[in-house]
């Protein structure tokens, strides 16, 4: 844990008080593992809720439900797993770690039936817990899985990430393997992706998304809702590419995102319209890796979507072939680090009139805060590029 040195809601010029919380009965969960004790989430209260991150989420969905919406959503994550220990992986500087298998196995039968019982004992904790898992398997890379959670309203979806990500280390420590959701752990391998899947539907149950009149049954709302989240992709990534490790994923040729590019179906874009029924029609915000906070990069990901449909914002054409071969304009460019991220959000009236001043304002100052902190850091490249030859 650290403490900011520059945020204004608490520090050493207000004495570190304690902060109010309201325990949520309905987030109830038994701990299977831990003799059925039960588990409550929280949010702050009182004049903390201004920079809780699950009481922004709320904020927005408040939002949306003031246009006529209800917000659903869902995350898939990507996380290496490896036969090391806290000990181990201390002892050897995070370096030279062992995974839990060699080779690039995406999708492998044979690696699914070689670990069925961890993925059998993830699925189960999973279903126990209220978190349940749509779909696990490798991915590319040694020792890398990914696990696609099953749709829920968005704040489920986030309590459930949330949950998801704490309690798959858990019980990963617990077979004396570890796992990392990091964005990207080593610069061999690709990073790791914690793509969010949105939709929206009436408040009566009818489909917003879906218009079967429509090329590729994308209804008038939905292109504003992926312009609103193209717009400001830029402005709002610091909440979703939350660490100064995040911006080590966003380059070329490793599966994630440059600039705030749309496509049909597209992979290589930041969004994915992706065309389906009436239930299944949504978008698929790529740009966020599996060290999101939850609630933060989903509030990021539905606010700015609810901020195309209310001023109609139209998106750019959609890229077909490989995105990253096709220039966007400058204002689809990305920060390139989390210092650049911040100071945009600061300066972003839309995220000032989606979120808050107070949140805004607090949350940047920690992600300065953070990258300061890297900027006393000697990386293993500046000593293997300088230590001799300088």
């Amino acid at each position: 844990d650290q403490l900011y040195d520059n945020v204004t809601y608490t520090g050493w010029h207000t004495g570190y008080p304690d902060a109010p919380v309201r325990v949520l009965p309905q987030t109830a969960r038994e701990l299977p593992q831990e003799g059925n004790t039960l588990l409550f989430l929280a949010e702050f209260a009182g004049k903390a809720e201004e920079v809780c991150p699950r009481g922004t989420l709320r904020r927005v969905i408040e939002r949306a439900k003031s246009q006529g919406f209800k917000a659903f959503g869902a995350c898939e994550f990507e996380f290496f797993v490896f036969n090391e220990d806290p000990n181990s992986v201390r002892e050897k500087g995070y370096r030279d770690l062992e995974p839990i298998s060699p080779g690039f196995f995406g999708y492998s039968m044979l690696r699914n039936s070689l670990y069925s019982d961890y993925y059998e004992e993830l699925l189960d904790m999973a279903r126990e817990m209220d978190f349940p898992i749509e779909g696990l398997h490798t991915e590319t890379g040694p020792g890398v899985l990914e696990a696609a959670l099953a749709v829920t309203d968005v704040l489920g979806a986030a309590d459930r990430a949330a949950l998801f990500k704490t309690y798959t280390k858990v019980m990963t420590e617990r077979r004396g393997w570890m796992a990392t959701f990091m964005a990207k752990w080593s610069p061999d391998w690709p990073g790791q992706s914690g793509h969010i899947h949105l939709s929206l539907q009436t408040l009566d149950g009818g489909p917003v998304f879906y218009d079967p009149s429509k090329e590729y049954n994308i209804s008038d709302q939905m292109r504003w809702f992926i312009g609103g989240q193209q717009a400001l992709m830029p402005e709002l990534l610091a909440m979703v590419a939350c660490t100064v490790n995040s911006y080590s994923r966003l380059i070329p040729g490793f599966w994630a995102p440059t600039e705030a590019s749309y496509g049909i179906e597209n992979r290589t874009c930041a969004l994915r319209a992706i065309p389906g029924s009436a239930k299944s029609q949504r978008v698929e915000y790529r740009v966020a890796a599996a060290d999101i906070n939850p609630y933060i990069a989903l509030a990021a990901a539905l606010g700015s979507g609810l901020w195309g449909i209310e001023n109609r914002i139209e998106p750019g054409k959609p890229l077909t072939g490989n995105a990253y071969d096709q220039k966007l304009p400058a204002k689809r460019q990305l920060p390139r680090t989390l210092f650049e991220a911040a100071g945009r959000l600061k300066k972003s009236k839309a995220a000032r009139d989606l979120f808050g001043d107070a949140f805004v304002d607090h949350y940047a100052a920690t992600r300065e805060w953070e990258e300061r902190e890297f900027r006393k850091a000697i990386t293993d490249w500046e000593l293997q590029r300088y230590f001799e030859i300088i």
